[in-house]
């Protein structure tokens, strides 16, 4: 018999903010006694967590693990999904790559071993927790997908799992949204269903309290709560739909502006975030070269597509600008991982694992050649940062499917216990690093934007918020939040109801 007691979140359609009530449920649970671990099946996003072991999984299920107080393992997310292409996703099982498959082969052909893998790890989780906060993706009444889907109600069956419905009002139409999914279920998958939760509502919620009352009076499923939607909460994002919702500013009046790339391919655009709590600075999301302007710092992030993402900075234009502000300005160009690889001599991709283009020329700002690589490095990192004549400890985390190799002379930027990595111009106005969130180190990112200011003549500002306790009061400040707008006494006692009776015959 399992020893967690589940619960499932599951949502009318994709961005309901189901990752964002996962996390608090792991937060409420942990702050309430119990050793909690989040769950997802399948999860598709580019933005990832490395595990303490150097394994990959979803950015969300590390975050939720993360406010439940726990090591992430890849029990945590078994299958990831990364998308190469229009029509074709890398493959990651527990935290490794399996294979590159097209949409119509992988439900075709890894369907059985997709469910074993995640009965075994729901088993694993069950052995170890006492709450198991499962997230589902999409929507459960997808029809055309129903038949062999392995995450949502499959999972919630395999998992004797009780589901809340998530409603986004925001969009519009939620009482509709609600009713719709529920009655496009199978009538046992209807009545696994124990209540719904009404998401990222702004206004006065007396006004919408007839419509809850005939919703419940209508479907006989309880409303846990309506949730008001909270802005500025420093937790990570996981899905790129998110960034047009990203605070950006083509119009800033902070002392320090910052423009970072999004090229199509983008990934772990999360690095940037601790910019966002900086009181300074100003960020802004840069598509087209006329909106590059002179800011004082330029952030390259990661990409899953080095090779295509190169060529859209030098199709639009951006390529051609970057040059004219390395040559004419002082701004500063920085690269992570992908953004790193782009800032070199070249990159060849002789595999063809990331692009039909075998080989490009690179920016040119840095000395280094990169080879797209068969193999995978996934790898928590730390090391010491050479930077401002000062040595700076950091960590990080790699994952990149390249090897880049340096010609002639150049300047180390971080040495870590087995090798050198990144790499910087001599006066430290182009930088590259594979190393994902380095601007998370509170005292490399002050001393960064330290020197911008006293290179605009501006004073320094010492004493830089700590991101670390910023993400931690966030989880609380957003498991308060919960806590006060859902009945969390009722859906303890749904959640144990649903273990003795189990789904009505």
């Amino acid at each position: 018999m399992s020893k967690a007691l589940p619960l499932m979140i599951q949502g009318t359609h994709s961005d309901v903010g189901k990752s964002v009530l996962v996390t608090a449920f792991c937060r409420i649970f942990t702050q309430d006694g119990y050793h909690t671990t989040p769950f997802k099946s399948q999860n598709m996003a580019l933005n990832s967590y490395i595990t303490i072991d150097g394994k990959e999984i979803g950015r969300a299920q590390g975050v939720q693990a993360d406010a439940a107080g726990v090591i992430a393992t890849t029990d945590m997310n078994p299958i990831l999904i990364k998308p190469t292409g229009d029509n074709e996703s890398q493959i990651v099982v527990h935290g490794k790559p399996y294979k590159n498959m097209s949409a119509g082969t992988y439900r075709k052909e890894f369907f059985d071993t997709g469910l074993r893998i995640i009965e075994e790890a729901i088993t694993s989780l069950s052995g170890t927790y006492e709450r198991m906060v499962i997230e589902g993706a999409g929507s459960p009444a997808e029809i055309n997908l129903s038949d062999r889907e392995l995450v949502n109600m499959r999972i919630a069956r395999m998992a004797n799992a009780p589901v809340i419905l998530i409603g986004d009002i925001e969009k519009g139409g939620v009482f509709a949204s609600l009713v719709g999914t529920l009655q496009l279920l199978s009538p046992e998958d209807r009545q696994r269903v124990i209540g719904v939760i009404i998401n990222k509502f702004r206004g006065d919620v007396q006004l919408l309290q007839p419509g809850l009352t005939w919703f419940e009076e209508y479907t006989g499923k309880p409303v846990f709560g309506v949730v008001p939607h909270l802005s500025n909460l420093n937790i990570e994002a996981e899905d790129s739909v998110v960034l047009d919702r990203y605070p950006s500013s083509q119009h800033h009046t902070k002392d320090i502006d910052i423009a970072v790339i999004r090229y199509p391919r983008i990934s772990n655009f999360t690095d940037i975030d601790p910019f966002f709590a900086e009181p300074d600075c100003n960020v802004r999301w840069i598509t087209k070269a006329e909106q590059l302007g002179t800011p004082d710092l330029v952030i390259l992030p990661g990409s899953k597509s080095t090779l295509q993402d190169l060529m859209f900075l030098k199709k639009s234009g951006i390529a051609e600008k970057l040059e004219w502000l390395n040559r004419r300005t002082k701004t500063m160009i920085f690269g992570i991982c992908g953004g790193f690889q782009m800032l070199g001599l070249s990159v060849s991709d002789p595999h063809e694992m990331e692009s039909s283009n075998h080989y490009e020329t690179g920016l040119g700002f840095l000395r280094l050649r990169t080879t797209i690589t068969q193999r995978k490095t996934t790898v928590l990192s730390q090391g010491t940062m050479n930077f401002a004549q000062c040595s700076i400890p950091v960590t990080g985390y790699e994952i990149h499917m390249g090897q880049s190799l340096f010609e002639g002379s150049f300047e180390r930027l971080i040495q870590t216990k087995n090798h050198e990595e990144g790499c910087k111009s001599e006066d430290e106005r182009v930088i590259g690093t594979y190393f994902h969130g380095i601007f998370h180190n509170d005292l490399f990112r002050e001393m960064l934007l330290n020197r911008i200011r006293k290179q605009k003549g501006l004073d320094e500002i010492k004493g830089r918020v700590s991101f670390h306790q910023l993400r931690e009061s966030a989880f609380d400040r957003l498991a308060d939040h919960v806590r006060e707008h859902v009945k969390l006494d009722q859906i303890h006692w749904k959640m144990n109801e649903f273990q003795i009776k189990g789904v009505p015959e």
